[in-house]
C-alpha cells in the first residue's frame, strides 16, 4: 500500500447499517468481510473554492445519485461493487483536486454533482487498498471551506441532514458525514418515497442544529449517524440526524 493509499484508509469515515438493513447486520461479519470505500472528489481551484454548506449538501446528493443509479443495482456494472461496500463498513473517503487533477478525477467513470458553488464527483467503491492510480494520488487533509455568509434556514419540507452543534469537524469529514447521513435515509425510506426523491433531484439541506433542536433531534427515532472515529472526532460521536419528511411522518 502507498504512503496516499495509507492516509486514505486513516481517513475514512465510516457509519454503520442499522440491524434491519437488508445489508450485512452482524458487525463481526462486516468487520471480516473485504473493506471497501466510496470515493468522492471535490474541485477546490484556488481562485474559486466552493462554499462549505454547498459542497456539504452536494457531497451528500453525490452519495444519493450513485444509490439511484440503475448502473449501481440489479445486474449493473456498478452493482457488486455498490454491494460489497455496503456488506461491509459503508466507508467515504472526500479528497480534493484542481486544474489537471480534476479533469484526470472527470475521465474515470463515476458521477458529478454541481451545486451553486461546487462541483463533487462520486465514483464506485473499490477496496480500500486498490485505489485507482489518479484518485490516490490526491489530498486528504486539508479539506477546508468556509460559507461567505451563515446560510438560510432550510425550506419547510425539504431533507435535512442536520449536524451535531458539538462537533468541529473539518469540510472533508463534514462532506463524508453528510453523505452517510444521507445513505440512512435512503435505506430507510420506503420504495415510493425514494423514487419520488430521485425523480425530483434529490433536494436537501445541511445545517447545523442548536443544541436544544439536536437533544429533539436524537431522541426522535430519526437515522442517526455515529461516526467509528477514525479521524477528527471520538469513537461513537453522533455526527448527523436525517431528517426527511417521510420519516418524521412514519414516527409520529
Amino acid at each position: 500500500m502507498s504512503t496516499d493509499e495509507t492516509t486514505a484508509a486513516t481517513m475514512a469515515t465510516t457509519a454503520t447499517a442499522p440491524e434491519d438493513s437488508p445489508f450485512r447486520p452482524d458487525p463481526g461479519a462486516r468487520d471480516q468481510a473485504r473493506q471497501f470505500v466510496l470515493p468522492l472528489v471535490v474541485r477546490i481551484e484556488r481562485t474559486a473554492p466552493p462554499a462549505r454548506t454547498d459542497a456539504l449538501e452536494a457531497s451528500a446528493r453525490a452519495v444519493l445519485v450513485l444509490l439511484g443509479d440503475e448502473r449501481s443495482s440489479g445486474g449493473g456494472e456498478w452493482a457488486q461493487a455498490v454491494r460489497d461496500w455496503q456488506d461491509a463498513r459503508i466507508r467515504k473517503v472526500v479528497r480534493r483536486a484542481r486544474g489537471a487533477e480534476w479533469r484526470r478525477a472527470e475521465a474515470l467513470p463515476g458521477i458529478t454533482v454541481t451545486g451553486e458553488t461546487a462541483e463533487v464527483r462520486v465514483f464506485p467503491p473499490v477496496p480500500v487498498d486498490d485505489w485507482p492510480r489518479d484518485l490516490a494520488r490526491l489530498q486528504v487533509s486539508g479539506t477546508d471551506l468556509d460559507d461567505p455568509e451563515p446560510p438560510a434556514g432550510p425550506d419547510p419540507g425539504l431533507p435535512v441532514l442536520w449536524l451535531s452543534p458539538g462537533l468541529d469537524m473539518s469540510a472533508g469529514k463534514a462532506m463524508a458525514q453528510a453523505g452517510h447521513g444521507a445513505q440512512l435515509a435512503w435505506w430507510e425510506l420506503p420504495d415510493e418515497h425514494r423514487t419520488a426523491w430521485r425523480d425530483a433531484g434529490f433536494p436537501l439541506a445541511v445545517r447545523t442544529a442548536d443544541p436544544a433542536h439536536w437533544r429533539e433531534l436524537t431522541s426522535a427515532g430519526l437515522p442517526l449517524v455515529r461516526d467509528a472515529g477514525f479521524t477528527e472526532i471520538a469513537p461513537g460521536s453522533c455526527t448527523v440526524v436525517a431528517d426527511h419528511p417521510a420519516l418524521r411522518r412514519g414516527r409520529s
